[in-house]
């Protein structure tokens, strides 16, 4: 994958979670992803398409993480646990982050369509790529807990 595809995830990623919740996101070092199963405990999942691309994006939180998150972003009391709302949520943040990693990748000149996102609740789930390219995962960490930006895109034939 290559990398101009990174940047627009990170960013939007930060960018949407700072303005949302007004909780800092500070963003690791990208890597490839090792095995198949979900990062965290609620996790949304986006697929993408363009003429020559083709993959999707998963965010997925700890759930401390997204309670704190949501919690701020609906200026509530912190749930205790995740229920309808939260999962509501991660499906609002995916369709964000989504959407301004869209915006940055069209004035690199990639016009991508976008799917419905789905969410999934559960630890360890595995979620098995059509692509056999390389996923790539951004670490990013708040003072409540961890997400991570999954990508996995592959050029067409």
């Amino acid at each position: 994958m290559k990398a101009e595809y990174i940047n627009p995830f990170l960013n939007a990623a930060k960018n949407v979670i700072q303005t949302m919740s007004r909780i800092e996101v500070k963003g690791g070092k990208p890597q490839l992803k090792t095995g198949h199963t979900t990062f965290g405990k609620v996790s949304g999942i986006i697929g993408m398409a363009s003429a020559n691309i083709a993959g999707n994006m998963i965010i997925s939180f700890q759930e401390k993480c997204i309670l704190n998150i949501v919690g701020s972003m609906l200026m509530e009391p912190v749930k205790a646990s995740i229920d309808a709302d939260v999962v509501d949520a991660v499906g609002e943040l995916t369709n964000m982050i989504c959407g301004g990693a869209k915006a940055e990748l069209s004035k690199l000149g990639h016009s991508f369509d976008l799917a419905t996102p789905t969410m999934i609740v559960g630890e360890n789930i595995e979620i098995t790529n059509y692509s056999d390219a390389p996923t790539i995962v951004i670490p990013l960490s708040t003072a409540h807990g961890d997400f991570v930006i999954e990508a996995n895109f592959s050029e067409h034939k």
